[in-house]
């Protein structure tokens, strides 16, 4: 289902990004100076894409205060204590930090670990601790705040995960979901297609 979200994205991107390329040539004026000065401007449209919004766009998006920016427990925590947080939160995934520690990421936890680990198991969520079924830092898929948006959707599709860790110098700095990614492309290609018009309506 992600693959398919990623590669829909990707194809009507590139739709609708040709089309209006097309339109833009196609509406370029007789004489030679205006007809060159308009290819110009195309390709320097052409060039800039749609694909430069990074993570840290991202995450100023979100704010610190949104919900899921900074959003951790520890690896002392009950397994239980740490679904009931993302409920109230309502989030998929928290960061796991070591005691003490919270810029320095152990793990995540995710509602899938607490399905496999605990429930299929039968074990108990209030006797288990995080780090007991949490995801390694070792083994984790991270980002950094400079990471195009493409490619973190990428790597979680590959990965088949919908949560991503921001990295930056070693510290966790925040985490983004497959959703806040999908949302940071689409407002990316109505923000271009925005531009594009305004060029052939001769705002440029």
């Amino acid at each position: 289902m992600m693959q398919g979200a990623t590669q829909a994205i990707r194809f009507h991107a590139n739709i609708l990004k040709h089309s209006i390329l097309q339109r833009i040539r196609l509406a370029a004026t007789p004489p030679l100076f205006h007809h060159i000065q308009s290819f110009s401007s195309a390709a320097r449209i052409e060039e800039h894409g749609f694909e430069s919004t990074t993570i840290s766009d991202v995450l100023n998006a979100k704010g610190k205060s949104a919900d899921g920016s900074w959003l951790w427990c520890t690896t002392d925590d009950t397994v239980y204590d740490a679904v009931k947080s993302m409920t109230q939160h309502n989030v998929g995934a928290l960061v796991v930090v070591k005691p003490g520690e919270q810029y320095s990421i152990a793990g995540i936890i995710t509602e899938r670990d607490y399905l496999r680990k605990i429930i299929v198991q039968g074990r108990s969520s209030k006797s288990t601790k995080v780090g007991d079924i949490m995801t390694e830092e070792n083994k984790l898929i991270t980002v950094t705040p400079d990471t195009k948006v493409l490619r973190a959707m990428q790597l979680m599709t590959d990965n088949r995960i919908r949560h991503i860790p921001v990295i930056n110098e070693k510290k966790m700095i925040g985490m983004v979901s497959i959703g806040d990614v999908v949302r940071a492309v689409v407002s990316e290609h109505r923000e271009e297609l925005d531009r594009l018009n305004a060029f052939i309506q001769g705002g440029y």
